[in-house]
């Protein structure tokens, strides 16, 4: 039997019990939970959808493409640039927390599963999770598409296990949340990689309003 490492490695990346602490993050869901915008699975899944479609497909996976692209050719000024770029995208300090606290995680992680170049971005203010996922990918010679692929689905169902927890959902709810909504990142990656730099860009005015509205939440399980 051939077995495809680059799929092992992505799925390793991709795994929620990667070490970065994503668990710890819900993206506004909490808050709108909280304010009684989502109190069941339809709702849910119109949420996420909003987030896939004018959000991540819009801005965090094209400019992750582009990362791929950099990190290939060992393109530093373009890596700097995209990255800074995802950052500048985020609307809220918690958003921006959120990226370099898990991008720094990740080049943490990358260290110690000996990739030295990740070394650089420990403490580097503008770390996002996409410039140290994108780096993993290309040294692990994961595809393009399957990286932007695999980013969507971590995303995707990091914020379904939030709302198993927050809403609350049964297991089997989000499972078929889960299903339903992945059958949609394939058009949303071919999208991606179809933009031109001048059409990246997308804002979510929920997530926004629901972000800062969490950073002054009195009680909270998620730190977004």
């Amino acid at each position: 039997m051939v077995t495809d490492l680059s799929l092992l490695r992505l799925l390793q990346l991709v795994s929620p019990g990667l070490p970065i602490g994503m668990y710890s993050y819900s993206q506004g869901l909490e808050r709108a939970v909280d304010d009684a915008w989502i109190t069941n699975a339809e709702q849910a899944a119109d949420w996420l959808r909003g987030l896939l479609q004018n959000g991540l497909g819009l801005v965090d996976a094209p400019i992750l493409a582009r990362l791929y692209d950099a990190w290939s050719v060992d393109d530093m000024a373009a890596v700097e640039h995209w990255s800074q770029t995802l950052t500048a995208c985020r609307e809220t300090a918690e958003l921006r927390a959120e990226d370099r606290q898990t991008g720094q995680a990740m080049a943490r992680l990358l260290v110690n599963l000996e990739l030295p170049e990740a070394n650089d971005w420990l403490k580097r203010p503008d770390a996002t999770l996409a410039n140290l996922f994108a780096l993993a990918a290309a040294r692990w010679q994961i595809s393009k598409t399957d990286v932007v692929t695999g980013y969507l689905w971590g995303w995707l169902e990091n914020q379904v296990l939030c709302a198993v927890k927050l809403v609350p959902l049964g297991q089997v709810a989000g499972q078929r949340l889960l299903k339903n909504l992945a059958g949609e990142l394939p058009a949303l990656v071919e999208r991606a990689l179809e933009l031109s730099d001048a059409e990246i860009g997308g804002s979510c005015f929920g997530l926004a309003l629901a972000s800062s509205r969490h950073e002054m939440q009195y009680s909270r399980l998620f730190r977004s």
